[in-house]
């Protein structure tokens, strides 16, 4: 590539080098190739099935340790709430009352989302704030026409001069309101739900990954409601914010894969996905990290339920980390018995569902010792999955790679070859996708932090089609957070109930039970 002085400038001040771009640039030429699932990940094959005694063993076996170890929730909460209001906008732009009643609009265009929205009205959080910033203005919201109701309300909740919420950061939206009148935040609720699960000694540690442009925003709406939170849980927060580093920004090509230039012609770089955020985990310490979406919160009649399974993946964490603490001791002894060796193959493959290659019953002993080491020494994730009602999103899967060997993987319908018909079948009859709700273990057998940027495979990267000024480009996203980007560590799935996934993905979602009071 032949860069001019101000594209390498643009580069460095990025913190890139150019051969990181040029490397980028070449895997747009190459493509990236597809994840190759060989089996979904169901009951008794990589996903574990619990029942009420295991729930019980589990949150008594967490709850007897949690006091000896650092624990801390991550809550990846970057960008603006845009799209939870799509519809809206669409409807903004597409209604003209003047030509039609808001009845014949609804019904033209099949616009079931926006009838449930104004059904709904008044059930929504920030209802009474809208009309209230109405009535400031002079109108009257309940002397108006449906037309005008809809337009007003709906223009006054996202109106960059107004209320502007599609432009705001979905966890400092209006999400639950209470009988007292209170209204809460998701990030108010991932306070609430850590103070059960994630607090020790009186005391949670959460970090937030926010864009940096919201950062005085999320910093005023802690300090608004540090102490009503403080004084409901009895336990005191401390809170930490991080942003996707400008070093993980990956250059936007053409289709022709030439580096895609804006109007004045400087190169475009574009974010490269929540898989950036691995940065930001590697730089965290904690014992054990839980790991759940800003949008996937419920109101607070639910909220037991919900972290006792936070407390199980926990639980299960905790017990399989001790097991693969013990066994990597026993590898470092300078005599190990057969029936050790024996004792270390069966928990890899029936505890940690790992997949022994058939080579290794031919190594001598220290090969073998090197290859149990190498697969006991790794960050361990517990991953909680839903069953498949539907919902969009990746799942559970056995993944097979390049040289034969089958490992545990989330996988998203974007890795995969769904032209191939095989593929196809295996993704579509999987039975449980993935709510993100994920509790990791980052240290090895010695209290060391483990550097997770060596445990991400980078051939699991996507490539998307993206515009920009009408102009159509290709985008580089790097290897998903839960995707690629933990890839090599050890994976476990279990099943949980479907009360601990309730994510906000429209703003419609708001009207659903586990985000109404009863």
């Amino acid at each position: 590539m032949n860069f001019t002085e101000k594209d390498i400038k643009q580069i460095e001040a990025k913190g890139l080098t150019i051969a990181d771009v040029e490397s980028q640039i070449e895997l747009f030429k190459t493509g990236i190739p597809n994840t190759n699932i060989s089996n979904a990940a169901t009951i008794n094959n990589g996903l574990i099935k619990l029942d009420s005694d295991l729930v019980g063993e589990y949150v008594n076996h967490f709850e007897s340790n949690k006091n000896n170890i650092q624990l801390l929730k991550f809550v990846p909460a970057s960008g603006a709430a845009t799209r939870m209001f799509k519809f809206l906008f669409k409807f903004l732009d597409d209604y003209n009352p003047n030509k039609e009643s808001l009845n014949a609009f609804i019904n033209k265009n099949n616009f079931r989302d926006l009838a449930l929205f104004l059904v709904g009205l008044e059930k929504f959080p920030f209802y009474n704030q809208i009309v209230e910033k109405l009535k400031t203005e002079g109108t009257d919201f309940d002397s108006l026409s449906p037309e005008a109701k809809a337009s007003k309300f709906v223009m006054t909740m996202l109106n960059e001069n107004q209320l502007n919420f599609g432009n705001s950061p979905k966890g400092l939206l209006p999400f639950h309101k209470y009988k007292s009148n209170h209204i809460s935040t998701a990030f108010e609720e991932h306070l609430y739900e850590a103070a059960i699960y994630a607090s020790v000694n009186g005391k949670a540690y959460l970090h937030f990954t926010i864009s940096e442009r919201f950062k005085d925003k999320f910093s005023e709406e802690f300090k608004r409601i540090e102490e009503y939170v403080e004084e409901n849980t009895g336990v005191s927060f401390d809170i930490s914010f991080s942003y996707q580093q400008e070093s993980t920004d990956t250059i936007a090509v053409t289709p022709d894969d030439e580096p895609f230039r804006e109007p004045d012609g400087k190169l475009l770089f574009r974010p490269s996905g929540h898989g950036a955020l691995i940065k930001n985990l590697n730089a965290l310490d904690a014992d054990v990290i839980f790991i759940k979406n800003i949008d996937n919160v419920v109101v607070k009649q639910y909220k037991e339920e919900m972290a006792k399974y936070k407390m199980v993946l926990a639980g299960i964490l905790l017990k399989l980390q001790n097991r693969c603490f013990d066994y990597m001791k026993v590898l470092h002894e300078d005599n190990i018995s057969e029936n050790a060796f024996k004792d270390i193959e069966v928990f890899l493959e029936n505890a940690l569902s790992v997949k022994i290659s058939r080579e290794y019953f031919k190594y001598m002993d220290k090969y073998k010792i090197e290859y149990l080491r190498e697969k006991l020494n790794r960050p361990i994730r517990v991953c909680g999955m839903v069953k498949n009602e539907g919902e969009p999103g990746g799942g559970p899967f056995w993944v097979r790679d390049l040289y034969g060997n089958q490992s545990l993987q989330i996988v998203e319908s974007a890795q995969i070859n769904l032209s191939n018909k095989g593929q196809k079948d295996i993704f579509s009859n999987s039975t449980h996708f993935n709510p993100v709700d994920l509790v990791c273990g980052v240290k090895n057998y010695k209290g060391e932090k483990y550097n997770l940027e060596d445990f991400i495979d980078y051939d699991t990267a996507f490539i998307t089609m993206k515009t920009k000024s009408g102009k159509d480009l290709k985008a580089l996203e790097l290897p998903g957070l839960w995707n690629g980007s933990m890839a090599n560590w050890i994976t476990i799935f279990v099943e949980v109930p479907i009360i601990t996934f309730n994510p906000v993905k429209t703003v419609n979602d708001l009207l659903k039970v586990p985000h109404q009071i009863k």
